[in-house]
């Protein structure tokens, strides 16, 4: 009864050395002694998450470059579409510039008709 009644984490340590020992057993009868391998399956592991979190950085660094390829055509679309509007816009201010003066001949031809109607009428009374 004193055994059973010693640290129980005693009869734990004899479990953990027993699978230990299995394990040592496994890896000697998997691994034969003149064909260790250099790099444990454990390590390879771990190494085929690092690629995988390479994978997704070329995912977002091809998202990226697909990105910035359409933001530079919108922006040139946009600097096609200024270069358009000005041009327009400066056709129609040529346009009022010439209308502005033929209004101002319109109104000097006016005055001179007007101008001289003044002066027919009192030679008509």
């Amino acid at each position: 009864m004193n055994h059973s009644s010693q640290d129980p984490g005693i009869h734990e340590d004899g479990k953990l050395y027993v699978v230990d020992s299995i394990n040592d057993l496994n890896k000697l009868n998997l691994y034969p002694a003149g064909s260790q391998r250099l790099f444990p399956l454990e390590e390879k592991i771990p190494a085929h998450r690092g690629n995988s979190g390479n994978g997704s950085r070329s995912v977002f660094l091809v998202a990226l470059i697909i990105i910035l390829i359409i933001s530079l055509a919108l922006v040139s679309f946009v600097i096609f579409l200024i270069t358009q509007t000005g041009s327009k816009m400066d056709d129609v201010s040529r346009r009022l510039r010439a209308e502005a003066k033929d209004i101002e001949d319109l109104k000097k031809i006016n005055s001179m008709i007007v101008q001289r109607l003044s002066q027919l009428e009192p030679v008509q009374n």
